[in-house]
């Protein structure tokens, strides 16, 4: 019986879905500063080079929502009724700590691939 290899492009996806998926979340919660509806927060996260799709996004804001770090309301704009998403105050307390997590753990990663020969 043969077992089936992953290539490097197998291998390399998965691990790049793995390193995207938390920073992903850092760069939702940075970017809910300020209220966007789902359409606005992906072309504002595509303008800086963060891509993501809605299968992605829309489970993902609500499960943000669900552990109390969004808040969101439904309105009415351009004669569509949008839903509207932001950093509630447990979000934004959350999003610093995240913050200096992630400076910290950026600087040490960076530290050490600078080692590399």
């Amino acid at each position: 019986m043969t077992h089936s290899m992953a290539t490097d492009d197998d291998i390399f996806e998965a691990l790049r879905l793995e390193l995207r998926r938390g920073s992903l979340i850092l760069a939702v919660l940075g970017q809910l500063r300020s209220e966007h509806y789902g359409y606005t927060l992906r072309k504002a996260l595509g303008d800086t080079g963060v891509e993501i799709d809605e299968g992605a996004l829309y489970p993902m804001l609500r499960r943000l929502e669900t552990q109390g770090l969004l808040t969101s309301e439904w309105r009415e704009e351009e004669k569509r009724n949008k839903r509207f998403y932001r950093l509630s105050d447990q979000g934004r307390a959350v999003l610093a700590r995240l913050t200096d997590e992630w400076r910290s753990l950026n600087t040490a990663v960076t530290d050490i691939l600078r080692g590399e020969p």
